[in-house]
């Protein structure tokens, strides 16, 4: 048997999340049938995350096995024609048998975009949260650093508790303003520089993994630092409280993006 990594991005908008949900159509569902179609065999595919209902991926990480001798070339020419136009295979390749999506990442990468503009933009609602207010970008930046390291983040998850532990290590934050939205693009290459006077805000953070709603609720709580509201200290104040109620409200999901994934060993064969 192959095991076949997928390198994935869509626009979350119309699904139920990654997973398979009995409530409407998931991602997850949405690629396994497109395999099944390509290869004559039913799928499971194993996932990097599983990102939520209207939460968008522009490196969702995804594998599966299949006795099939289509080239992998082939695999990801041939899935795309089985798939709808908001669902992209970036990259189909063979890994080691050991290969496992969920349990062999290092660390996730996910941005949240917020576009910051007294005006309205139409064509951003489904991929930006929009807030017409000030935001100061410099102050939000300083805060998110107390969130570096290994702390135990239940303030920040919704319905503890969901994991067996909610011990997790922040690898690298920041919150910067581009006059360029970065989810735009793929390659890290060809991603737009900071900008002082840009109406995109992202804030990026990286880990070693990530709770139920964790991201969104650290945008919640960084947007009141951003308005003056709470300072550095207070988030610091709230992940020593270890409560929910304490941290900000849950950012919406179309903000969020899974940009990237990082594994530990080797993949290749």
């Amino acid at each position: 048997m192959r095991n076949i990594r997928l390198t994935l991005a869509y626009d979350g908008t119309d699904y139920v999340g990654w997973q398979v949900q009995p409530n409407g159509r998931s991602i997850q569902a949405t690629v396994e049938s497109a395999i099944h179609k390509l290869t004559g065999e039913p799928a499971k595919l194993l996932a990097a995350g599983r990102t939520d209902s209207g939460v968008h991926a522009l490196g969702q990480v995804a594998n599966f096995e299949t006795g099939t001798s289509i080239p992998c070339d082939r695999i990801r020419f041939g899935l795309q024609k089985h798939l709808p136009g908001d669902i992209i295979v970036r990259e189909a390749e063979d890994v080691h048998s050991a290969f496992h999506a969920t349990y062999g990442a290092k660390q996730k990468h996910y941005r949240y975009v917020i576009y910051n503009s007294r005006v309205k933009n139409p064509f951003v609602r489904k991929y930006a949260y929009q807030f017409s207010g000030k935001l100061d970008v410099k102050s939000m930046h300083q805060a998110i650093q107390v969130l570096l390291g290994t702390h135990d983040f239940r303030c920040f998850e919704s319905h503890f508790p969901n994991k067996a532990t909610s011990v997790r290590t922040v690898n690298e934050v920041s919150v910067d303003r581009y006059s360029l939205c970065p989810t735009w693009f793929y390659s890290v290459s060809d991603t737009p520089v900071p900008c002082p006077n840009g109406k995109f805000i992202c804030l990026d953070i990286v880990a070693d993994g990530f709770l139920y709603n964790m991201v969104r609720t650290i945008v919640g709580t960084l947007m009141k630092v951003g308005r003056h509201v709470w300072t550095a200290d207070d988030v610091r104040r709230i992940i020593n409280s270890q409560e929910r109620a304490q941290a900000g409200e849950t950012a919406p999901p179309h903000g969020l993006y899974l940009v990237s994934v990082d594994y530990s060993y080797k993949e290749h064969e």
